[in-house]
C-alpha cells in the first residue's frame, strides 16, 4: 500500500497519523529525486509529539496525512509500530537526513535554505554543513517566524534564492502549517520542517553519546541539557500509554 501523496512509498499508521516505511537509505535517494523533479514537495518529520498534537489539531493532522513524505523520526515511533505489530524498517531523523542530504551533495548537487531557529543559529549550522560537505550551496539562511505578517517577505527571499532544499526550524506544528501555506508559492522542490535540526548541526546542542543513541535515550540527554523542554516531553508517556491502549484494542486498521 501507499500513503496519500507517496507514490507507492508503504506505510503504516500510529494512532491514525501516516508515516512511510522508510529508513535513511531509502529516504536520501527519494529526497534527491523529489529535488530534480522541480516539483513542490511536503517533507514531514513524525515523531511522538507530532501524533499526539496531531490527536488534537486536525488541521495539522491533515497536513501530516497530505505531506508527499512522511519520515520516521524517533525510536518511539520504531517502538510503537513494534507494539501495534506493524514494524518499520529503520528511523530517518531530521538530523540524519540533513546530514546525509549535505554528504550526497558531492555526486548529487543541491543547495539548502535554512530558515528559522534562534539568531545566528542557522548561519551557524551552514557553516558547519559547509566544512563538512564542501560542494554544498547554501542558497541563503535566515531566522525570521511563522507569524503570517512574514510570510510574503520569507516567500521572496527563498524565491530569490531558488533552492533545491528548504529546511524550516520553527518546531511542531508551526514548521509544517507554515509548509503547508506556502509550498505552492515558495518556488522549491522541498520543503522540509526539520524541528531543533540547526542546533544539532551547529554545535548549540551536543549530540548524545553513541550508547544513549542506540538504546533510545536521545530525548532524556537533551531534556538533561534543555531542561525548560520537561512540559514537551510529557508528550511521551502519554503517547506510550495511547499505544498501549491501542495495541489492547486489538491495533488499528
Amino acid at each position: 500500500m501507499s500513503g496519500p501523496g507517496s507514490e507507492q512509498v508503504p506505510y503504516v499508521r500510529i494512532l491514525g497519523v501516516r508515516i512511510d516505511n522508510v529508513d535513511l537509505a531509502a529516504a536520501v535517494p527519494r529526497l534527491l529525486s523529489m529535488a530534480a523533479s522541480g516539483r513542490p514537495h511536503h517533507v514531514v518529520t513524525v515523531n511522538p509529539e507530532f501524533i499526539m498534537i496531531a490527536q488534537r489539531d486536525a488541521v495539522f493532522r491533515e497536513v501530516l496525512e497530505r505531506a508527499d513524505l512522511a519520515l520516521p523520526d524517533g525510536v518511539g515511533i520504531l517502538h510503537a509500530a513494534r507494539v501495534l505489530g506493524r514494524p518499520l524498517r529503520g528511523r530517518a531523523t531530521g538530523v540524519d537526513t540533513v546530514l546525509a542530504l549535505a554528504d550526497a551533495s558531492e555526486k548529487h548537487p543541491v543547495s539548502f535554505f535554512l530558515l528559522g531557529g534562534q539568531p545566528g543559529v542557522a548561519e551557524e549550522a551552514a557553516a558547519r554543513l559547509v566544512t563538512r560537505a564542501p560542494s554544498l550551496r547554501i542558497a541563503g539562511t535566515y531566522a525570521g517566524s511563522p507569524r503570517p505578517e512574514e510570510e510574503d517577505t520569507i516567500v521572496a527571499l527563498v524565491r530569490r534564492a531558488a533552492p533545491d532544499f528548504l529546511f524550516v526550524a520553527y518546531g511542531a506544528p508551526q514548521q509544517d502549517l507554515w509548509i503547508a501555506r506556502n509550498l505552492q508559492r515558495l518556488g522549491v522542490p522541498v520543503a522540509m520542517g526539520v524541528g531543533g535540526v540547526f542546533d544539532y548541526v551547529s554545535g548549540r546542542v551536543p549530540w548524545a553519546p553513541a550508547t544513549w543513541r542506540r538504546l533510545g535515550f536521545e530525548w532524556l540527554y537533551r531534556l538533561i541539557h534543555q531542561p525548560w523542554r520537561w512540559r514537551r516531553m510529557l508528550a511521551l508517556p502519554r503517547f506510550a500509554l495511547a499505544v498501549l491502549l491501542a495495541r489492547l484494542r486489538g491495533g488499528e486498521p
